[in-house]
């Protein structure tokens, strides 16, 4: 039970964690949540998706979903449209107000890693990518 194989996932969640946690402590800065901000990062990757795509990817329940977006549209941030191809679902985009939220995202995001990477080799990082690029192909494609 003691061996590499066992330690990546624990490592690879923890060292997740630990980001998040750094990221909830300037977040309150920015005025927005972890949860807020990861919807508005997916919102921006895949503009016009469906409330159920968003949910799944990231993996958490449609009503979930529902309510942070509620959260981001009453914050002017993000808005529903109506599907032209189906007229139960809501296709999602964001708004102008929502730039500089992305901006803020982005800079604390950046914060974050320069401080997880510190005394890190650019080698090593270039590395530690391309194998977790690999662990995530090699899953995806199962």
């Amino acid at each position: 039970m003691n061996t590499s194989q066992d330690h990546i996932g624990f490592l690879t969640a923890d060292a997740a964690r630990l980001m998040r946690r750094a990221y909830e402590r300037l977040a309150t800065d920015n005025g927005i949540t972890l949860a807020q901000a990861r919807l508005l990062i997916y919102i921006h990757r895949a503009e016009g998706a469906r409330q159920i795509d968003l949910a799944e990817q990231l993996e958490i329940q449609p009503i979930t979903l529902a309510r942070l977006l509620d959260q981001l549209v009453a914050q002017g941030l993000a808005e529903r449209r109506p599907s032209p191809h189906d007229r139960r679902a809501f296709l999602i985009y964001l708004t102008e107000a929502a730039k500089p939220q992305l901006d803020a995202i982005a800079a604390a995001s950046q914060r974050i890693r320069q401080q997880a990477m510190q005394g890190i080799s650019e080698a090593d990082v270039a590395t530690t990518l391309r194998v977790l690029q690999r662990v995530r192909q090699n899953l995806c494609s199962r």
